[in-house]
């Protein structure tokens, strides 16, 4: 079975199978370069926040605390309040921040519309 021919980081040529007229296998592929570099990019923007993993942390404590009495029901409730209020800080912050890259986006195509039309009417 043909393999990829490409060789990785490490030294070492890549072990995967590819098709009798393939040279490389898809993660090693030039022509998917961007398809790759764009599903990265993605994917690191799916990763969650450090912010939530923390609070999910201090929760978890808390949590342990409660139910080990260390913490009494009164200072827990106001510590979940306030994880709370940081939670929702966090989702406004992450609102924003799409809202503001999707109107980028559309002032991208807006512009690109524009240009195209200019275009067509240029021709009559």
């Amino acid at each position: 079975m043909p393999q990829c021919s490409a060789i990785k980081a490490n030294g070492e040529r890549c072990t995967r199978i590819v098709g009798a007229s393939q040279a490389y296998c898809y993660a090693h592929e030039p022509a998917y370069a961007s398809e790759r570099q764009r599903a990265a990019s993605k994917a690191a923007k799916s990763r969650s926040n450090p912010e939530i993993r923390e609070i999910k942390g201090l929760l978890k404590d808390l949590y342990a605390a409660v139910l080990g009495g260390d913490v009494g029901r009164q200072a827990a409730a106001v510590a979940n309040q306030i994880a709370n209020t940081q939670l929702r800080a966090i989702e406004l912050e992450r609102r924003i921040r799409e809202h503001n890259e999707l109107e980028g986006r559309l002032d991208e195509l807006e512009s690109l519309l524009d240009e195209a039309e200019s275009r067509t009417h240029a021709r009559w």
